[in-house]
């Protein structure tokens, strides 16, 4: 089992951005984070790099579930889901797959959720 969901596109980086971020509100999803490493790379070490931006998303209902069956699921929240742009132009979204991050978790009833989590993440990078 890989640990993200990917999809490349032949798009703007700027409308994958926006197409993610509609797709993951129809699932429930906000972005709570946004961490625009082309900027911080310049800004920090002075590295000129590709257009690769984390958005941080979160589904205040499950997350509230999942700290409560797990109190310390907190260091894997939110959901981080990648734009990234590649040399040839092309743009590619990746999401976590929660599956995978869960396996290091033994809670079975968080694993029925993460399933949950996973399968919301897979509809939304099917459907951009």
């Amino acid at each position: 089992m890989n640990y993200n969901i990917s999809k490349k596109l032949q798009i703007s980086f700027q409308e994958a951005i926006n197409k993610v971020t509609d797709e993951l509100k129809k699932e429930g999803f906000g972005i709570i984070t946004e961490i625009d490493l082309k900027e911080k790379f310049k800004e920090k070490i002075g590295v000129d790099f590709r257009r690769y931006t984390i958005l941080g998303a979160c589904n205040p209902k499950l997350a509230y579930e999942a700290v409560q069956l797990e109190d310390k699921i907190g260091v894997m929240l939110p959901c981080n889901i990648l734009v990234q742009e590649h040399e040839n132009g092309g743009v590619e979204v990746s999401a976590i797959n929660p599956m995978n991050a869960m396996d290091v978790v033994n809670n079975e009833r968080l694993s029925l959720l993460a399933n949950e989590i996973g399968q919301k993440l897979q509809k939304v990078i099917a459907n951009i």
